[in-house]
């Protein structure tokens, strides 16, 4: 029996570098990354998807400068609201399942306590918004998808808070950390793990 085919975009990132691994188990992974599929090229993503004409898409590709998305929205809006949008298009004639990702940013921050999934939406950044349509053009392609809406990823690689505050520990005395701000950790290892459960349902 010919094993499924999967098409990861973002393998080069946190969470995708714990992904490729663990989707090898349920199929061939075509694992793609920043060098190798452009997410702003809507072109370029048509063609891959084409291409390996997967069962499967994992979109964990995204524009994560939240700060620097304030003066770069459009390559922000094209990574995540266009490119998810293209893949779910590309889902839904193929006949594959999309899982795509997302973030807390989608709401306005004001609760002290857990956002439920049917929440009103008010995106207060430029990021947020991005995201926000992305989630939009998800829904709209009317593909087979799941998304998942995260929080504050970190893990030992890549450019998160914990690597940032074990490389200032080892050259700073002292560190001087936000106390403003509420979110909910979540371990790259542990969504990836989460993801991959969910495929092999």
């Amino acid at each position: 029996m010919r094993r499924p085919t999967i098409l990861l975009t973002g393998a080069g990132g946190q969470l995708g570098g714990e992904l490729a691994p663990l989707l090898a188990a349920h199929g061939d992974v075509v694992a793609t990354d920043r060098a190798t599929l452009d997410l702003a090229d809507p072109d370029a993503i048509v063609a891959a998807v084409r291409g390996a004409r997967p069962t499967l898409i994992v979109n964990a590709g995204a524009y994560t400068a939240v700060d620097v998305a304030e003066r770069e929205f459009a390559l922000a809006h094209a990574v995540n609201a266009r490119a998810p949008g293209i893949l779910a298009e590309e889902a839904k004639r193929i006949g594959a399942v999309l899982i795509h990702y997302s973030t807390d940013y989608v709401f306005d921050g004001a609760r002290t306590t857990p956002y439920p999934e049917e929440a009103p939406t008010g995106p207060l950044n430029a990021y947020g918004a991005s995201k926000l349509e992305g989630e939009h053009a998800v829904a709209a392609a009317g593909a087979h998808a799941l998304v998942f809406r995260t929080s504050w990823v970190y893990g030992f690689t890549g450019k998160n808070f914990l690597v940032t505050i074990r490389r200032l520990a080892g050259v700073r005395d002292e560190l001087r950390i936000v106390a403003d701000q509420t979110g909910v950790p979540n371990w790259s290892r542990a969504l990836a793990e989460a993801t991959a459960r969910v495929v092999a349902v």
